[in-house]
């Protein structure tokens, strides 16, 4: 080698040195482009960093502003940095980015020591980083590789997310993107599911069981229960303490305060299947799916409630929700209890004169539409393989009034089982707004799917007769003073359209003589309504039904007058409400707006409604009706105290409501279904209870009329709501508004009653001492 002087020429060296310097950095930065420009992998665009569309959940909200319930499937719901409390925040930077605002999205400080440590030291990726991966592309790749332009990626998301956001944008839309395992995606869901409270309300030790739980919320996680586990989460959570008071974000006191305690959780994870009403909200899925063809976005695709973070805005009142669904566990719970002791004789319970064939029918057509079925049948199961599996024994955990039970039981057992219990279907109503304020499909979604307020249509027994009378006083004028004979009525065959003559009977078998319209709704007179739907006609009594807003099938004969049309709980709610609001009838209304996840108001609903009857009409059936609870069947509302056959697993007549009430009984043939709808000035809750089959149900009056199945939910939950000062929605305890001049003569003497009234009304319970002890 040349000598220059005798010393060595290290030119060639440099000079190599160099090129592979420059070839190196031109190679770098040509990976930098080409991975920006997308060569190694889709980036977002600039509109998708300006508005990142990560799945956010649907919420559903009730009317006084609380979350009922969410669709989706990450569950997600953004909050703003300003929710964000102070102490999260700090031990966030602290822990997982120390350099947060100084770098520019790359901590280059970080990334050195990382590099020289091959890793040895901690990771050197920074909130935004961090965010980048979240957004875009998630968990890293195990091929080294593929990791290293994910890296690089991250790198260059991160850049561009410091130049489009804020930091505080940064560090909410990073708790905004985490997922914390057991269905809670993002910091609102974590901390309710976790802690049960908002972001804002959190203290700061559970802030930093949050920020801990980022490392790995898996292994991270407070849920776990062994002891190794639970160590290991305050270990975690003290190293976060101890970086925020290595940051200067925490005193050594506090810190070695906090240190001491255990964590403290009030887990609540959430699901579509729990939660506050969960029928209702299963209808709102429905509407939506409906909804959303209808309205499209502007490019013409549709809003998918489970990822696009609508903000669906219901009429329900929170409140009510509750305290109708608190009435109907505690009166059914009982009822339930004194089901099942009824049946325990049964052979065939909990169905009631009915042949082996006839139960065959039914338990096979449940078989077929079980989920077992379904599931059994995709699999490519044969269908003698799935009926003789229904026959086996396994392990099953089953509904229970006092819990969910596990037990061992053949499916075709449990069928019989599930058929024991009694259902119900609650609604309530503002009648001046149709606005829905309480919605109880059933007496649990998870098990019991079927909504008994919008989708099950059962027989009305008398709760139909104020449609007959109101159909009389205003076709014949006549008023709830005027008297009519209770006493043998027939019909003969052939008179409208009837093939056999009619002749209807009391429930007690005995008649009153002279009694007023008042006297006869009140007292639930079956031959009393005949004489009116034969004076009107079927078809007037039918076509006043239709304009009360009852679109199920009514036939057009005499029987109606009784009940034996089939209607929904809404469609009765809503035909009553019409009397509570003057003649005016109101379609029920369940959402009011329909937002998308930045506020703008895609839909807004509008009222339906059309006058039924005059005024007077109207408040001349409101006075009947206050009869019903004044002397008849609903008496027992204004009662309190112990008392009442067929009370024997109730708490008596607790009720004590004195304000003034309309509402109407009803009880079918069998005691199969029982009814009870009730009104204030503001507010119309219709209640109906029963078996799933109508062969299931009490041999008695005294436990199957509606006066003792469905009343009680109405006068529990009434007695809730007017207790409660912060309900949202003031429930009126005034008397119903009279209308000025009134024409009809409503204020006619009553004859205070002694006995408390029984209708027609019944249902049944279980078969084996097994099924005895789970249910009861």
């Amino acid at each position: 080698m040349a000598m220059n002087n005798g010393k060595e020429d290290y030119s060639h060296y440099v000079k190599k040195f160099w090129k592979i310097f420059g070839y190196s950095m031109l190679g770098i930065v040509l990976f930098f482009l080409l991975a920006s420009w997308g060569v190694f992998g889709k980036m977002p665009s600039f509109e998708q960093l300006e508005d990142p569309s990560y799945n956010v959940a649907t919420e559903v909200i009730s009317a006084d502003g609380q979350t009922l319930g969410k669709f989706y499937m990450e569950n997600r719901t953004p909050v703003k940095y300003a929710d964000l409390p102070k102490s999260l925040v700090e031990a966030l930077v602290a822990t997982e980015d120390e350099r947060f605002y100084d770098h520019s999205g790359i901590d280059a400080r970080g990334t050195l020591r990382a590099i020289a440590t091959l890793g040895r030291s901690g990771g050197a990726s920074t909130v935004t980083q961090q965010l980048a991966k979240n957004l875009f592309h998630g968990e890293g790749s195990k091929n080294i590789i593929m990791r290293m332009i994910q890296k690089v990626k991250e790198w260059i998301i991160a850049v561009k997310l410091e130049r489009q956001y804020t930091k505080e944008e940064i560090i909410a839309m990073y708790f905004n993107t985490v997922d914390f395992t057991h269905n809670a995606v993002g910091i609102r869901s974590a901390t309710k599911t976790y802690f049960g409270k908002e972001p804002k309300d959190l203290k700061l030790e559970e802030s930093a069981v949050i920020v801990g739980m980022l490392k790995n919320p898996s292994l991270y996680n407070p849920t776990r229960t062994s002891e190794k586990a639970k160590k290991r989460m305050e270990d975690r959570r003290n190293t976060v303490l101890a970086q925020m008071v290595k940051n200067g974000k925490l005193d050594e006191a506090t810190k070695a305060k906090i240190e001491q305690k255990h964590i403290v959780l009030h887990y609540h994870p959430e699901s579509h299947k729990d939660g506050l009403a969960t029928y209702c909200r299963e209808y709102i899925r429905g509407w939506m799916a409906t909804w959303a063809k209808d309205h499209k976005k502007e490019d013409g695709s549709e809003y998918d409630i489970y990822r696009d973070g609508l903000k669906i805005y219901t009429t329900l009142d929170s409140k009510l929700q509750q305290y109708a669904e608190e009435a109907v566990s505690e009166h059914l719970a009982n009822l339930q209890e004194e089901f099942f002791i009824k049946q325990k004789k049964n052979k065939n319970a909990p169905f009631v004169n009915i042949s082996e064939a006839e139960t065959k029918k039914i338990l096979d057509r449940a078989m077929r539409n079980s989920e077992r079925w379904r599931i059994m049948e995709s699999e490519g199961k044969s269908e003698s393989e799935i009926i003789k599996s229904f026959s086996e024994k396994t392990d099953m955990t089953v509904f229970t009034w006092k819990g969910e039970r596990d037990t061992v039981m053949t499916p075709l057992d449990s069928i019989r089982y599930y058929k024991h219990f009694l259902q119900t279907g609650v609604m309530s109503m503002e009648p001046q707004t149709g606005y829905v304020k309480a919605w109880v499909g059933g007496i649990n979604y998870k098990y019991f799917q079927y909504d008994h307020v919008a989708q099950g249509a059962r027989q009305v027994g008398s709760t139909f007769k104020p449609i007959v009378y109101a159909t009389a006083i205003e076709q014949l004028h006549m008023s709830p003073c005027d008297t009519i004979i209770d006493g043998p009525f027939s019909m003969p065959k052939g008179k409208y359209g009837i093939d056999a003559d009619w002749n209807p009977q009391n429930s007690n078998g005995q008649y009153r003589g002279t009694v007023t319209l008042k006297q006869a709704l009140a007292y639930s007179i079956n031959t009393v309504s005949a004489k009116l739907i034969d004076k009107t006609g079927p078809q007037p009594v039918v076509d006043m039904a239709k304009n009360l807003g009852i679109s199920s099938k009514i036939p057009v004969q005499p029987s109606i007058a009784l009940g034996s049309a089939d209607v929904t709980v809404s469609e009765m709610v809503a035909a009553y409400s019409t009397f509570a609001n003057q003649g005016m009838y109101v379609k029920p209304q369940l959402i009011t707006k329909i937002e998308d996840k930045n506020g703008v108001v895609l839909y807004e609903a509008e009222s339906e409604t059309h006058e039924v009857m005059s005024k007077d009409v109207a408040y001349a059936v409101l006075k009947l009706l206050e009869g019903v609870t004044e002397t008849g069947s609903g008496a027992r509302l204004k009662w309190g105290g112990a008392g009442g056959t067929g009370y024997e697993r109730m708490t008596g007549y607790p009720y004590k409501i004195i304000n003034p009430i309309a509402g109407k009984t009803g009880t079918t043939q069998n005691q199969s279904d029982g009814w009870f709808v009730g009104m204030v000035p503001n507010l119309c809750t219709g209640v109906w209870v029963g078996n799933e089959d109508r062969a299931a149900h009490f041999n008695s009056l005294i436990y199957g009329q509606g006066a003792t199945m469905a009343l009680p939910i109405w006068g529990l939950f009434m007695k809730k709501v007017y207790a409660d000062d912060s309900v949202v929605f003031k429930v009126s305890q005034r008397p119903f508004e009279r209308p000025a001049n009134l024409d009809i003569k409503v204020d006619c003497y009553m004859k205070p009653k002694v006995k408390d009234t029984i209708e027609s009304d019944s249902l049944t319970a279980p078969s084996t001492d097994d099924l005895m002890n789970l249910g009861g």
